[in-house]
């Protein structure tokens, strides 16, 4: 039996940090919005050990792998000794705040429970998910939610009425940006690193009423303050998606995507014409249904 999963990714609309941790982690406040730009997983039960291939051969298909390591974490707690053949198609961009492969971690383990009957519980699932990164808990549902702890302490929300309609433009510059670097240099940025609470039940509230504009407003990523200082050019890259009136735009997760929020399909296509107008064709891009 052959099992093929499409893994989404996500956007960050607010990122609050709220100060570093006694762990090592730091305590923050997220509001995470799914985007239908999707990885594809197939999975396949049999022989006795893991095998994993990827259309990306820039990404290990090793035990460093977070689809490795899902997979051998399910397979360990559910005690089954049967192997597993799995392959990942990317078409999410690496390192780029989208969380392509937490989404990918989540599937694996919702795919594999799915292909061996059921095996293992929803908190079971959800105590690996947190084991393998903070925003994995996030991916093993659908819907936009309210993360909290380091982030793996996730309540899912309702469809957000102000964004009805809405598409989002990513923009992924090239290059990648190390989680573990942006978050160390927040030490610089004493007002990023200790955030105002609160931020995300406000924004909350506003994108439940149909005002785009208004919510606009209270979108934050406290990475944004090391990220943007190094990399101007997502800073610049903001200006003139503001400038031909998206309607909002920010830094996802740790970046270095960039996405705007526009009122329809079409819309978001100009703008996407308008950005390739002054940047060029050398970026990668997309327009994607929330």
């Amino acid at each position: 039996m052959t099992l093929t999963r499409q893994s989404a990714c996500k956007v960050n609309l607010l990122l609050n940090i709220l100060g570093k941790r006694p762990d090592g982690f730091h305590e923050l406040e997220s509001v995470m919005q799914p985007v239908s730009l999707c990885d594809e997983l197939e999975f396949k039960r049999g022989g006795k050990e893991i095998r994993l291939t990827c259309s990306d051969p820039a990404l290990p298909a090793d035990s460093t792998n977070l689809v490795h390591r899902a997979a051998a974490g399910f397979l360990r707690t559910a005690r089954i000794t049967e192997g597993v053949s799995i392959h990942l198609e990317k078409r999410i961009p690496l390192a780029a705040g989208l969380g392509g492969g937490s989404g990918d971690a989540a599937n694996t383990l919702a795919g594999l429970n799915q292909l061996f009957g059921q095996t293992l519980t929803a908190s079971q699932l959800n105590e690996i998910a947190q084991a393998l990164g903070s925003d994995v808990p996030f991916f093993l549902q659908d819907r936009p939610a309210l993360a909290t702890g380091r982030g793996e302490k996730i309540v899912p929300l309702d469809n957000f009425p102000a964004l009805r309609g809405v598409f989002v433009l990513l923009i992924h510059p090239g290059f990648g940006i190390s989680t573990a670097w942006a978050y160390q240099t927040l030490t610089k940025y004493p007002e990023a690193l200790n955030g105002r609470a609160g931020r995300a039940r406000k924004l909350i509230s506003l994108l439940q009423t149909a005002d785009l504009a208004a919510a606009a407003q209270e979108f934050y990523n406290s990475l944004e303050a090391p990220v943007l200082n190094k990399y101007p050019l997502l800073a610049l890259f903001q200006e003139v998606l503001k400038a031909n009136e998206a309607a909002a735009t920010l830094m996802s997760g740790s970046g270095s995507t960039t996405f705007a929020l526009v009122k329809g399909q079409n819309t978001a296509e100009q703008l996407r014409e308008k950005f390739k107008a002054k940047f060029g064709e050398d970026y990668w891009t997309a327009v994607v249904a929330l």
